[in-house]
């Protein structure tokens, strides 16, 4: 197999087919939270964000930060008790009500106007605001821009077929300063067929290169068992800071 290595000094793999075909429905992943085939959910946060808060932040408060994607994830309860206002977005309603109820934060639910069948759950607090639907049907007209981004486990689980389309969605929600944090995962295409799919970072460049500036910050080795049991004996978090060219 053809591979090489990126400016991250990860192995690329050219054979990235394996995987181009590949759709997971949403029917699929509401039946991982209902099966709590759940493995990606980080129960203490996310080792990477902690470390690049700053990063994420640049010093700046009341910040408007959104997780494509969100899941239950617990750093959006950290990031709105430090003052900011977190939106996020996901098509399991389990996970939305999870994730209230695990921080017993008291919420209410109300319909989005813009979006057929959609639901938008928001703290009573008021700063944190999570959408039950499609990723595609949200623009800025209906949630507004951001200053901030947590993408882990959002690109890497969108269907290859449907990146470019993530990818320019999420370019149109991005503010003129906002910081992007992106983490992508690294391991043989080949040996698994996703999700989590493989990202090489010719891609990102393709995806986001003609808006952003990327920058590589770090990988880290995440392997673990439930990857070992994939069929795979590596598996790496690749992390980028994408900030949009002026």
């Amino acid at each position: 197999m053809d591979r090489s290595a990126n400016a991250a000094g990860v192995l690329e793999h050219s054979d990235t087919g394996a995987q181009e075909n590949r759709v997971v429905t949403e029917e699929e992943w509401l039946q991982k939270w209902e099966m709590r085939n759940i493995g990606f959910h980080k129960e203490q946060g996310h080792p990477l964000l902690q470390k690049y808060l700053d990063v994420l932040l640049g010093g700046r408060s009341g910040l408007r930060i959104f997780f494509p994607l969100c899941g239950k994830a617990v750093d959006m309860k950290r990031l709105a008790d430090m003052g900011h206002h977190v939106v996020g977005v996901e098509v399991s309603e389990q996970a939305l009500k999870e994730f209230f109820a695990e921080h017993s934060l008291p919420y209410s639910e109300e319909p989005v106007p813009e979006i057929p069948g959609a639901k938008k759950l928001q703290s009573t607090s008021g700063n944190i605001s999570l959408y039950c639907c499609s990723i595609y049907d949200l623009s800025s007209s209906v949630v507004g821009k951001f200053d901030g981004f947590w993408d882990r486990g959002a690109l890497v689980a969108v269907n290859p077929c449907d990146r470019q389309r993530y990818a320019s969605l999420m370019i149109t929600l991005m503010e003129q300063n906002s910081s992007y944090l992106l983490v992508t995962v690294s391991y043989d295409p080949t040996k698994h067929k996703g999700p989590p799919f493989y990202v090489p970072e010719s891609e990102i460049n393709s995806l986001f290169g003609s808006h952003c500036e990327i920058k590589y910050l770090e990988k880290v080795d995440d392997f673990s068992e439930r990857h070992r049991q994939w069929g795979l004996d590596y598996f790496l978090e690749v992390l980028y800071l994408l900030k949009l060219v002026s």
